[in-house]
């Protein structure tokens, strides 16, 4: 591995420069990178070149330049299309490069990927993020990590300028799996902390005071330490990748299923009338 100072000239590149992506690039360029970008939106590769980004026209263009290129677009669809599609990546990667795959995808479809760019000699590494929007701003997201130890420690290095906490869990796939198992466990919280809410207020509770006590105790989570942060806007599309996972293994989940119904009302909920964890009301 090249030392720091050398790591810090690579030319990184990231497909996907929405809310996240510009996180990203701001911090990889923050620690010394040069980053190549590339989106369907006008308006985000407007926003990478404010932050001091290159930017082109397709991924084709990244893979042609990059050796270590992050997909940070979408879900399933998004991601295959900048991959295998008509001026995707792999049109131009070279033989060693890497793809930190770090779209929310299903873990099949991840290794249905990672085979396709085997066979043109480019590694993936299944790199999800976690811990939303807060932590891409401050550089502290946690990267559940899937791939060859080789490959991980690739990329830990460039992960590591946005990620407080980069994991490797097992093979690819593992770190789709890891994410999903995550984001259900925060909808499963995010969920009942409404009916709590309901259930205290409908009893009266200053529910600022029982948030500082529960913070203390058994009933603490992310979700409630971070209320205000917890929008539900992905939410649906977790619990359909955590259904679709459940139903290729032949698992009954019903926790899952109620959750995958209530997340609907979640967000319009969490929208418009919240229970009030965090005293926002009062102001």
């Amino acid at each position: 591995m090249a030392n720091q100072e050398k790591i810090g000239q690579e030319k990184i590149g990231i497909v996907g420069v929405g809310r996240m992506g510009q996180a990203m690039t701001r911090h990889l360029i923050k620690n010394g990178y040069a980053v190549l970008a590339q989106d369907v939106e006008p308006k985000a590769l407007e926003a990478a070149r404010a932050l001091g980004a290159e930017t082109v026209k397709t991924p084709a263009e990244v893979g042609r330049t990059c050796k270590f290129v992050i997909v940070a677009v979408g879900y399933d669809n998004e991601a295959e299309a900048v991959m295998l599609g008509a001026g995707g990546l792999l049109e131009t990667m070279g033989v060693g490069s890497v793809i930190g795959m770090s779209s929310t995808c299903t873990p099949e479809h991840v290794k249905m990927l990672a085979e396709k760019a085997q066979a043109k000699g480019v590694e993936v590494l299944d790199a999800p993020i976690c811990r939303g929007q807060r932590a891409a701003d401050t550089g502290t997201m946690l990267i559940l990590c899937g791939g060859k130890s080789e490959v991980f420690e690739r990329g830990k290095p460039i992960y590591s300028t946005f990620g407080k906490d980069i994991v490797l869990l097992g093979d690819i796939g593992a770190g789709q799996v890891g994410k999903a198992m995550n984001n259900f466990l925060l909808w499963v919280n995010g969920i009942a902390l409404i009916e709590a809410g309901r259930l205290s207020e409908a009893n009266g509770m200053d529910l600022v005071k029982l948030r500082e006590a529960l913070l203390m105790s058994s009933g603490a989570s992310d979700a409630l330490k971070n209320w205000e942060n917890v929008s539900f806007l992905w939410a649906l599309k977790d619990m359909q990748i955590v259904s679709k996972m459940a139903d290729k293994a032949g698992l009954a989940m019903p926790i899952a299923g109620a959750i995958k119904e209530l997340v609907k009302d979640g967000r319009r909920i969490k929208q418009s009338n919240p229970p009030d964890w965090t005293g926002r009301k009062r102001v």
